[in-house]
């Protein structure tokens, strides 16, 4: 990975990002460094039964609000030779992936899945009654997130494409410009800007969207209400809400990459292992064992001045 100076410091559209740590509602998934995934959590409807999978280059996990009917999950993995692998819940054949092909990326919303391929289109599988999976015509597409029912693509122009649900605004996103990742939550879409700075489109009821005075960040998830930020220094910023306990990231460091389930929160190591902040009802947060995570895709971070200025890391633009 390059580093600009710290006058050219700044983010830039990264395509097909590889999640290699993923966060459902009461599951957590993660790529180890040898290409095989472990899982922790409710393993209901198998979404954890990932032991046999091999050759694996990403990892994206069915997520949805927290509810008493709710919580039912899916995984799926991304093989390196651009296949896809699903296990877990596939009532509304979220599942369905295994005739895709020469797929880059892949996202996981509640029942449905996501995948780019290397030509800049998007396909889905899974529920569409609020037009969630009407994706066809996109183009030019560098990075998807899944949100409970709406579906978020980054652009290679740095803008943002939209598909689903918009109650809540969470789909008003036609202004945004020089965007570098995308995350979405249950009724909120996150935005990471290229100078490093955050906004957000969508239901503010637990202040998930007051990240306009965040810096320095380069890389963000979003839960189902709580947004997470990493900023270049290796440490964590979460807003929204807490009542479990997943924003409490404020003694987090030396961290690479980031993810957020419905209620909880997970970060990795620059050494490879998981750390973890939440709603550990269905023992989603037991990760303290995990080691030798991959590392691949990551962000790293350095500081590069004696006042600590955060360069933030330059991500290739180029189609190769």
């Amino acid at each position: 990975m390059n580093y600009s100076s710290p006058n050219e410091a700044a983010l830039q559209v990264k395509r097909w990002p590889k999640n290699t740590l993923a966060a459902g509602c009461r599951h957590t998934v993660g790529l180890k460094s040898d290409g095989t995934v472990t899982a922790a959590g409710d393993n209901k409807h198998g979404q954890c039964d990932v032991k046999g999978w091999r050759d694996i280059t990403a990892v994206a996990a069915g997520n949805v609000h927290m509810a008493p009917n709710t919580g039912n999950a899916h995984t799926i993995g991304l093989k390196s030779d651009g296949t896809v692998i699903a296990a877990g819940w596939n009532k509304h054949g979220q599942c369905d992936v295994n005739g895709w092909r020469d797929i880059a990326a892949v996202a996981a919303g509640w029942r449905r899945s996501v995948g780019i391929k290397s030509d800049g289109t998007v396909v889905a599988a899974g529920r569409n009654k609020e037009g969630q999976c009407d994706v066809n015509g996109w183009r030019n597409i560098t990075a998807v997130a899944a949100g409970d029912w709406h579906t978020a693509g980054l652009k290679s122009d740095g803008t943002v494409t939209m598909a689903g649900n918009n109650r809540y605004g969470q789909c008003d996103v036609s202004g945004w410009r020089d965007i570098a990742a995308v995350a979405a939550g249950y009724l909120h879409t996150v935005g990471l800007k290229t100078d490093g700075t955050v906004t957000a489109a969508g239901m503010n009821k637990h202040n998930q969207c007051d990240v306009s005075g965040w810096r320095g960040i380069v890389a963000i998830a979003a839960g189902s209400h709580h947004t997470v930020g990493l900023k270049s220094d290796g440490t964590v910023m979460a807003a929204g809400m807490n009542k479990h306990g997943q924003c409490g990231v404020k003694g987090w460091r030396d961290i690479v990459a980031v993810a957020a389930g419905c209620a909880h929160t997970l970060g990795l190591t620059s050494d490879g292992r998981v750390v973890a902040a939440g709603d550990n009802a269905y023992g989603q947060c037991d990760v303290s064992g995990w080691h030798s995570m991959q590392l691949s895709g990551a962000v790293s971070s350095i500081l590069l001045s004696r006042e600590n200025r955060p360069a933030l890391c330059a991500m290739k633009t180029s189609i190769e």
